[in-house]
């Protein structure tokens, strides 16, 4: 029985019965076998793995069958699967329209050009109301923050930009830019619709690709409870590009708004002279899918009731417009290198005969990229009876150059942070937090779900040096590959790099499940608020 979490030698890449991680000769090896899981779930015939698609249950199988062969109990409401139901809710762009009207004149705004419906199981065909400026939108009471108060926004349509002011806490700014939270507040004060204006300073989808997105299915669960999302009437995405034609005649300008958000400062509120227009043409249907789990049993008795998920999103976008002639959105490091990632974990363990004091459930959750909703229903609806206690989630292996570094998101929430800060420091790598904490990209993966229950939670991925090469070739990727074709099994991979990678969540998660304790969150964490 193990009972030690041991050391991690810098090319680890198997669990041995004695808890340590031993070196392999060949991590090459180790990297090319995880990319050949990558290479198979992102191959044409996948289709993309869109949610409720024949090409997703096609990739569900191939998991399956992978926590079969590594001596993973199902541990799914059928065998491995958990099925879940959801609302569908497709946009016809070509009938529909926007329009900005000053005084009694309408001007019309291009969609898919200057701006872009995004539609939910909320949104309606007509839709008219003024328009008000309330900045970053955000209502954030533990700070006394509020940009909707002192505002006559009944029945209005609020404009804001994604982000939030620099001195603002990552947690707190990621916390109440969630679509629940979001959508929440907005609600209560009276809001009918939004629109939002892409953050200008952050690198992230360029905006056609966006389009794209927004032209394919969006999902909701049939059920999201009380706690779930519950959208509004209408909500429109704007570039910034062009942000200046909402501020027209109100006396201010997008550029005034701009260079506030670039200094990072609070924005002004205040009316907009525009009356907005919106007719959305949409259809409706429904659709079913499925997370797989798998469970590696906990070997001592008065633990082995506590679990350890380590999750990936199995999902990706689909089939859509075409991009140089390829309409087959592959998800290659999106995120079929987090599902091989997690499948290289538990070959590890199965390996190795390691028997862990705790359990481990190995999560490949569909809907991440529909906001998140397979790990929603999961963390909702646990298929196993006792406590899950930590979250290690995986999504995007950036692996294009030496690991170095980790970036890690949640590393200051928990007392995950200490154990994975202690492993990577037996292996020579340095931990950092988010490098962009206004992408919020931390409520933006599956791990959210989790935090929302309770349950402490990272977000790890390979990091870089700030103004490095390799910085440079993160911001390429996301710029050329990140939500297009192009994400595919082709792209250049370090296989070395990902081969370490996976050896050190090998040994976190090893090390969460042989602890005396269960992971904590800090005293000083927004998100302690969350246990349970």
């Amino acid at each position: 029985m193990v009972r030690k979490s041991g050391t991690l030698p810098w090319l680890a890449g198997m669990v041995a019965t004695n808890g340590n991680l031993s070196t392999d000769p060949d991590p090459t090896t180790l990297g090319q076998r995880w990319w050949s899981h990558v290479q198979l779930l992102a191959d044409d015939r996948m289709e993309g793995r869109e949610t409720g698609s024949p090409g997703y249950t096609r990739a569900a199988e191939y998991v399956s069958q992978q926590f079969r062969a590594l001596g993973l109990q199902p541990a799914g409401v059928s065998g491995y699967l958990q099925p879940m139901s959801f609302r569908v809710t497709r946009l016809d762009l070509s009938g529909s329209s926007l329009e900005l009207i000053r005084g009694t004149e309408p001007h019309s705004v291009p969609l898919g050009k200057d701006a872009c419906p995004v539609v939910s199981s909320a949104t309606v065909e007509r839709l008219e109301a003024d328009a008000v400026f309330v900045g970053y939108g955000l209502s954030v009471p533990e700070l006394h923050y509020d940009d909707l108060a002192g505002l006559d926004l009944r029945g209005k349509i609020v404009v804001l930009v994604r982000g939030g002011p620099s001195d603002m806490a990552g947690s707190l700014k990621a916390h109440f830019q969630s679509p629940e939270e979001r959508s929440k507040a907005l609600r209560a004060a009276g809001v009918v619709g939004a629109i939002y204006i892409v953050d200008p300073t952050t690198p992230d989808l360029p905006w056609p690709r966006l389009v794209n997105g927004l032209q394919m299915a969006r999902m909701e669960l049939s059920d999201p409870g009380p706690d779930g999302y519950h959208p509004l009437p209408m909500s429109i995405a704007f570039p910034p590009e062009a942000a200046n034609q909402l501020f027209v005649g109100s006396g201010h300008s997008w550029k005034e708004v701009l260079d506030s958000v670039t200094r990072g400062g609070p924005l002004p509120r205040f009316p907009l002279a525009v009356r907005v227009r919106s007719r959305t043409r949409f259809a409706r249907t429904s659709a079913q899918c499925h997370n797989v789990v798998g469970l590696l049993p906990g070997s001592d008795s008065s633990v082995k009731n506590e679990h350890v998920v380590v999750s990936a999103h199995l999902d990706h976008l689909g089939i859509g417009a075409p991009i140089n002639g390829d309409s087959v959105y592959h998800g290659a490091i999106d995120n079929a290198s987090g599902v091989a990632s997690i499948l290289e974990i538990a070959r590890a363990f199965h390996d190795s005969g390691a028997h862990p004091r705790r359990s481990i459930l190995f999560l490949a959750v569909t809907g991440e990229e529909k906001f998140l909703l397979g790990s929603e229903f999961f963390a909702a609806h646990p298929t196993v009876s006792g406590p899950l206690i930590a979250n290690i989630n995986i999504d995007g292996l950036w692996s294009l150059f030496p690991l170095r570094a980790l970036e890690v998101m949640g590393v200051e929430e928990s007392t995950l942070g200490d154990d994975i800060r202690a492993v990577a420091a037996e292996a020579g790598v340095r931990v950092d937090s988010a490098y962009e904490p206004n992408r919020v990209l931390f409520i933006r993966s599956d791990q959210y779900n989790f935090i929302k229950r309770g349950v402490p939670a990272l977000f790890p991925g390979i990091g870089y040096d700030r103004g490095s090469a390799e910085e440079e070739m993160v911001h390429n990727w996301i710029a050329d590959r990140y939500h297009s074709p192009a994400d595919d099994g082709k792209q250049p991979v370090d296989f070395v790099a990902a081969a370490r990678f996976n050896a050190l969540m090998g040994q976190l998660v090893l090390r969460i499940a042989n602890a005396k304790e269960r992971p904590s969150w800090k005293p000083e964490s927004f998100f302690k608020r969350f246990a349970r």
